[in-house]
């Protein structure tokens, strides 16, 4: 009997010595090791990709997507895009904000809808109705044809910060207008901003709109 409490209070030991040997190990040591090498490593990634404006303002990641959208008026259920901006693709997911007044994350997803759902059907007509009024001015008018996909269609996560170099491109003649600057300027802007594919064959060519944007409060900033 005596034994066998023993050898039970021995066994007892021996786990509590384990879980207290493994938890300093595996749940301090190597943590702090993994965040100690990620902030001398990878310090931008581990802390976000975060992005700066030109007073070094965190005005927010280069991996989560914005929307910029005029105040919401009294009676308005969405609020209208501010136009003075490149918009992204649409999205329920992100938070309302213009260059970074406001920012919060509200959901991430996909529709979960079949290529013939009405309800997406009628999405995507509506959004590319307002993609071509909104970004025809006086001097330039867009065509349907000329919409591309990722205008009137949400990522897979509903977070996606960039768009194509077509959708850019095509929203620079309204740009130009808003902000009083030439067609080339913001053209440029597009063209200097716009990143290859990861390592020339990974992915597509993209933009992503917060660091463009940025570029374009600069640029109107300058005069």
């Amino acid at each position: 009997m005596n034994n066998s409490a023993g050898n039970a209070g021995r066994l007892l030991w021996a786990g509590l010595r384990a879980l207290l040997v493994l938890t300093v190990i595996t749940g301090v040591l190597y943590p702090l090791a993994v965040t100690g090498i990620a902030q001398i490593a990878f310090n931008d990634k581990a802390n976000g990709s975060e992005i700066k404006d030109a007073s070094g303002k965190v005005v927010g990641s280069e991996l989560i997507g914005q929307t910029y959208d005029l105040p919401t008026k009294e009676g308005e259920e969405t609020a209208s895009p501010d136009l003075k901006w490149f918009q992204p693709r649409p999205s329920n997911g992100l938070g309302s904000n213009s260059v970074n007044t406001r920012y919060e994350l509200i959901l991430s997803g996909a529709t979960n809808r079949s290529g013939d759902n009405a309800d997406l059907i009628q999405w995507v007509t509506e959004a590319k109705a307002a993609v071509v009024k909104d970004n025809s001015t006086a001097g330039h008018k867009v065509k349907p044809s000329d919409v591309p996909a990722d205008a009137v269609t949400s990522s897979g996560s509903g977070l996606d910060p960039h768009i194509s170099p077509e959708y850019a491109k095509l929203q620079v003649h309204r740009v130009a207008e808003k902000n009083h600057l030439t067609v080339a300027q913001v053209d440029k802007l597009v063209a200097d901003h716009t990143d290859d594919r990861i390592l020339g064959f990974i992915g597509e060519p993209r933009v992503n709109v917060l660091v463009l944007n940025i570029a374009l409060k600069d640029l109107v900033a300058k005069g």
